[in-house]
């Protein structure tokens, strides 16, 4: 089973596989990042975005990364299967699929770009708020026992579960449990870290599940190297609930302005 560089915490463990070809690797899914019915959507569209890197044909870092949730991952083994669908001397284009059962049906799948940075004129025109830092804001207690959960930290600012807030702007500082230097698959997963904005206008709890999640990236290896192990700001608001569906757009800031990632997501609910 191959490993990452920081062997010993959770996430890299969620992130063990053995190689089967040059395109194809076993998973198995982890219960520190299982779900209610399906492993946390973040860690998927992590290990799907770790297998696009550990090819040796990737060239550059992630642009964009678009992934669709086709049906639950059920425990146990499945497979990731990339393939380089086209490249050029600037970008790269891959497809991501998960497998899984004898008949390894799809039930993931994603297109991400990769390309090589340049240094050229550049301006951030999203704003982050004005929130208190972190080490001011106490750290929220997770809201289940185990699972997904208790492998991150949530210091929130604005924006409290199971009530009525009045919109669904959420604001909150993220971080790893235990704490982890911020890689590209990391910073995938936390993009999937936002609380469904279904649970900040109602009380109630109800059936959720991630249909769509899309993501920009804004920063390179050089900044994510240099954020380290800090805290995210995380930002994000609904747009619309309408026919069993909602999205938001989020926003994924360091403590020094840093715009990191960009995402849309589209959530299914049920009544």
């Amino acid at each position: 089973m191959s490993m990452h560089p920081f062997a010993s915490h959770p996430f890299d463990q969620a992130l063990r596989h053995e190689t089967l070809t040059p395109t194809r690797r076993r998973h198995v899914t982890s219960a520190d990042y299982w779900n209610m019915v399906s492993p946390y959507g973040g860690i998927t569209a992590a290990v799907m975005m770790q297998a696009m890197l550990d090819r040796p044909e990737h060239v550059g870092t992630p642009l964009s990364f678009t992934i669709n949730y086709l049906a639950p991952i059920a425990q146990g083994e499945y497979i990731v299967e990339t393939e380089l669908v086209r490249a050029n001397r600037s970008n790269q284009h891959w497809s991501i699929r998960i497998l899984q059962g004898e008949s390894e049906s799809v039930v993931a799948q994603a297109i991400a770009i990769c390309a090589l940075r340049r240094e050229v004129w550049s301006h951030v025109e999203a704003k982050r708020p004005e929130v208190p830092p972190a080490a001011d804001c106490p750290p929220s207690p997770p809201r289940k026992p185990d699972g997904f959960l208790q492998r991150y930290e949530f210091r929130i600012v604005r924006g409290q579960p199971f009530r009525d807030n009045g919109d669904t702007v959420s604001q909150a500082w993220v971080a790893d449990v235990p704490p982890r230097p911020l890689d590209f698959a990391s910073l995938t997963a936390l993009c999937d870290s936002f609380l469904p904005r279904i649970f900040l206008r109602r009380e109630e709890w109800v059936p959720i599940g991630t249909v769509s999640m899309g993501i920009y990236f804004h920063a390179g290896e050089e900044l994510l190297a240099r954020h380290g192990d800090a805290p995210l700001l995380a930002v994000a608001e609904g747009q619309a609930f309408s026919d069993g569906h909602f999205d938001h757009h989020g926003h994924l800031w360091g403590a020094d302005d840093t715009l990191f990632a960009t995402t849309h997501q589209l959530v299914w609910y049920k009544e």
